[in-house]
């Protein structure tokens, strides 16, 4: 099948929902299978996505490589919708043709047993919750990183603008507050922050006893970036509408197709910190990698808010803690950047 009729088979059945094959009589218990194999797809596919996604900020896959593995990833899911639905359907016309009352349904929802001759048919799939008030997804955010020093504009920041970044990695948790209204939501989670630094002008940090300051490098840097690396625990307090979905035998409330606004902070502990060095003596490029303390505070703690649509939005956080210990300039980070947040 040509990549182009696979693409637009997909996106056929991920937002039109469903094919109706079945006869009339059981068309509802079918469509609604249906619907559970598409969404089960689509939600493989955002995971392969964003794993593919994740290879390609850390550099370790191309562009093209990228997006070579994404059409592949689209066009299986698109396949495998086709094929399930095409079993579901024989399934179901094999139960009517021989006047059989049980819907199979989807096949992974059963196991065969053998016994006295016959194979048997155990259904194992799990009944859903009524109301599931907690929920959980990955959390993914990125973007740009620099420092406030006190006394100081960004204007004059000693580290380039567009070449500090940072990264965040995390899971979280979402609680909805009220029984009976889902407008506020208690989401906390654990995360791992990455907060990269490049300075300018030929800098790099050194330590001078409990003190860290940049100084220029006797040689020209190719490259010079400082990370901390922090582990997390964020508490943001999410506010915005949200759509009842009521099921026979469940309900669930949507944020998908509306506007959320989070506001909270985080605190933790930092990991490590590393400074790259590249650079060039006597004609022979030499990269250094140095693992030390630098004087960072090991405790970190800061605010932070967001502001989204579906599983995008805008995402700002400011360490309230001052990066470097016994420093008599006070400088904290500051990152602004997008965050994915796969509900």
């Amino acid at each position: 099948m040509k990549t182009s009729t696979l693409y637009a088979t997909f996106i056929f059945y991920l937002f039109t929902g469903f094919l109706i094959h079945a006869q009339e009589t059981t068309t509802e218990k079918i469509e609604k299978q249906k619907e559970e194999i598409i969404e089960e797809e689509r939600e493989a596919l955002r995971i392969e996505i964003e794993k593919i996604n994740d290879q390609l900020d850390e550099e370790l896959i191309s562009f093209e490589e990228a997006t070579n593995l994404k059409k592949q990833a689209a066009e299986k899911h698109a396949l495998n919708i086709e094929n399930r639905i095409t079993i579901l359907e024989n399934q179901t016309a094999l139960s009517e043709r021989n006047n059989s009352t049980e819907e199979w349904g989807n096949e992974k929802n059963y196991i065969s047993v053998f016994g006295e001759g016959n194979i048997v048919k155990v259904n194992i799939k799990k009944e859903k919750k009524y109301d599931r008030r907690t929920t959980s997804d990955l959390v993914f955010a990125f973007g740009l990183n620099n420092v406030i020093t006190k006394g100081e504009s960004l204007d004059d920041s000693q580290f380039k603008i567009g070449g500090s970044r940072f990264a965040e990695l995390g899971w979280a948790w979402k609680t909805r507050v009220f029984k009976n209204s889902n407008w506020l939501r208690f989401k906390y989670g654990v995360s791992i922050q990455f907060n990269g630094l490049k300075p300018i002008d030929n800098q790099f940090f050194v330590e001078q006893g409990d003190q860290t300051v940049l100084e220029e490098f006797p040689l020209n840097l190719d490259k010079s970036k400082f990370r901390m690396d922090n582990l997390v625990f964020p508490i943001h307090f999410e506010m915005g509408p949200s759509k009842k979905i009521e099921k026979e035998n469940y309900f669930r409330y949507s944020t998908r197709k509306y506007i959320k606004f989070g506001v909270g902070g985080y605190a933790g502990f930092n990991l490590g910190n590393r400074q790259k060095l590249k650079f060039e003596e006597d004609g022979k490029g030499i990269k250094q990698k140095i693992k030390d303390d630098y004087n960072t505070n090991n405790f970190i703690y800061g605010l932070s808010a967001y502001v989204g649509w579906r599983t995008v939005g805008l995402y700002a956080k400011y360490d309230l803690n001052t990066i470097f210990k016994d420093n008599p300039v006070e400088q904290r980070n500051l990152s602004l950047g997008l965050r994915l947040d796969m509900d």
